[in-house]
């Protein structure tokens, strides 16, 4: 599927910068981050003479940043909404920093909702010519179980794989396809900020491989999880019974202190 205009989130680095250079050079890009020189530098590699690429840093943990990013994208001709922003922290709640919990709230669950929600009659009314839109939920194969140690950030992306279903099954009749897209671990600056020693890491995926897989299962199904074996591993913590998988994703993140 060919876009007209993409917002993405979280665009200065990881999976959401893949996803820019993922989309075709036809694509107009909309690029929101915190880092405004990743995403100037950002935005001057992808222009090109078939597309403008617009850029602005705000915090989309803060309700003026979410406002700011709605004002910088109105007038846009949005088809494509990439839902990627996300942080996590690892720890106990009771220990972690309440500023965290907070953020990790804010920014996993209210940003997507609130974009998503601004965004999608205008997205539905410019696709009744007959170009289907889509929004693109970044979940987590962590949204498949209760992980202890990662409480806050696996609920919040257990949150997204729920309201992306539950969105798209809304939406069923309507030009629009929704998706919810699960890495497992990935390489990025995602770990450096949730206090996760990385020498303690499984093998991580690459960012270009979870954008690329994303931007394909998008209008064939509306949940995809990224590599065979992360798959298995969610199919198999939904027929286990929860108090052992909680158990042993306790054992496992422990590894990763």
């Amino acid at each position: 599927m060919t876009y007209r205009c993409a917002l993405i989130t979280g665009a200065s680095s990881g999976i959401g910068e893949a996803f820019a250079r993922a989309l075709p050079r036809s694509t107009s890009l909309l690029l929101t981050g915190r880092d405004r020189m990743r995403l100037t530098h950002l935005a001057g590699e992808l222009a090109n003479a078939d597309r403008t690429v617009r850029s602005i840093a705000a915090d989309l943990v803060t309700a003026e940043g979410r406002r700011a990013v709605l004002g910088f994208a109105e007038g846009q001709p949005i088809d494509l909404l990439i839902n990627n922003a996300g942080i996590g922290y690892l720890g106990r709640v009771a220990d972690n920093p309440p500023e965290r919990e907070s953020e990790m709230a804010q920014l996993n669950m209210v940003a997507p909702v609130e974009l998503t929600r601004a965004l999608l009659p205008g997205m539905l009314k410019r696709a009744e010519g007959g170009q289907r839109a889509g929004v693109i939920f970044v979940a987590s194969a962590a949204a498949f179980l209760p992980i202890p140690l990662f409480a806050t950030y696996a609920a919040s992306k257990a949150f997204l794989l729920h309201y992306a279903e539950a969105l798209a099954e809304e939406l069923s009749d309507d030009p629009i396809d929704i998706l919810a897209l699960c890495p497992g671990a990935t390489r990025t600056r995602f770990f450096e900020r949730a206090n996760v020693n990385r020498a303690n890491l499984p093998q991580l995926d690459d960012a270009e491989r979870v954008a690329r897989q994303g931007l394909q299962a998008l209008g064939h199904r509306v949940v995809h999880v990224v590599g065979p074996a992360t798959y298995l591993a969610t199919a198999a913590a939904r027929f286990l019974p929860r108090r052992f998988v909680a158990a042993a994703a306790e054992r496992a993140m422990r590894r990763w202190q």
